[in-house]
């Protein structure tokens, strides 16, 4: 009987201390998730010199395709909603979005893939 309570006191404990490391990990996990992986300051330098970069191309556009860029990506216009909000033809306005698309990448230095 002893031996009995003995091996049921010890696995009482086990189990325990199994759920008290459970907790531990899952609140070790919680507190390392939580954490940022990155330094704040320079990603929001990175954002602002990002924003700074897209405001001076969107400037090398015409005044059409900024309009019809602004609509589409600020706004988030579909071609449909942009031709019909400028009051051109579907077909006009695709043209323009892609054709300052092209000018952005070109004015941003970016290379087509």
């Amino acid at each position: 009987m002893t031996w009995v309570l003995t091996m049921a006191h010890h696995r009482s404990v086990d189990r325990v201390r199994r759920e008290g490391s459970h907790t531990a990990r899952a609140l070790r996990a919680t507190v390392v998730a939580q954490e940022p992986d990155h330094d704040v300051v320079v990603a929001q330098l990175e954002r602002e010199w990002d924003a700074a970069v897209v405001r001076r191309a969107m400037g090398s556009l015409t005044a059409i395709q900024r309009e019809a860029i602004e609509l589409a990506y600020y706004h988030g216009y579909t071609h449909h909603e942009v031709s019909t909000a400028l009051e051109i033809p579907l077909g006009t306005a695709k043209t323009r979005i892609r054709d300052g698309l092209i000018r952005l990448r070109d004015a941003m230095g970016v290379e087509a893939t």
